[in-house]
């Protein structure tokens, strides 16, 4: 988001992501997500499933647990003078299909 300065966390398993604080607190407040970006680090730390979910710009999806729920959650890799790291797009509770998806690949 413009004007807005992102966050960065460094994950369980050492990744880095960032993300932005806003967005983070506003996907908190969402009754239907209830968790923000620093939460949902967590789901590297597990078995989880990672896909494309488009081209331009490139992106993808992790499906994964966090505290208890199956969530997906969007992300871009990027890179900067340190290396690799993993921008936060969005996320939501996974859908059926997503979770069936999960089931079938773990």
């Amino acid at each position: 988001m413009a004007g807005s300065a992102p966050i960065w966390y460094n994950s369980y398993t050492g990744l880095r992501l960032q993300f932005d604080e806003r967005k983070s607190r506003k996907l908190r407040a969402d009754p239907q997500r209830g968790i923000g970006f620093e939460e949902a680090a967590e789901l590297f730390s597990g078995p989880h499933g990672i896909d494309r979910r488009c081209d331009a710009p490139e992106q993808f999806r992790a499906i994964g647990w966090v505290k208890g729920t199956l969530y997906s959650l969007i992300f871009e890799v990027r890179e900067d003078k340190q290396g690799e790291y993993l921008h936060l797009v969005s996320l939501w509770k996974a859908t059926k299909e997503e979770t069936q998806l999960y089931e079938e690949s773990a």
